[in-house]
């Protein structure tokens, strides 16, 4: 399982999220996707935490939380929907 962070902080870096989440227990990885086009951070991450209780504590304590003056969206990470791009022939 890993944790969806929305509406964060274009300045958020991925050292700042996994001092955040580090809190609620051990921090396996960050992620956070850039465009494609500009390089630019798209304004979400993704956190893997060692266990599910650590990950179903940080959701809750970080839900609706404010950092960086922004208010923290923290749910759990829905899987990757196969949206049939590509090749149409």
């Amino acid at each position: 399982m890993s944790i969806y962070v929305g509406n964060l902080s274009f300045d958020a870096t991925e050292q700042d999220l996994n001092a955040v989440f580090a809190e609620y227990g051990t921090v396996k990885q960050v992620k956070m996707p850039t465009d494609r086009e500009t390089g630019r951070k798209r304004g979400f991450a993704f956190v893997e935490m060692g266990n599910d209780a650590e990950e179903a504590k940080a959701i809750d304590e970080l839900e609706g939380a404010e950092w960086m003056g922004r208010t923290l969206k923290v749910n759990k990470a829905r899987p990757r929907e196969n949206r049939g791009g590509g090749n149409r022939w």
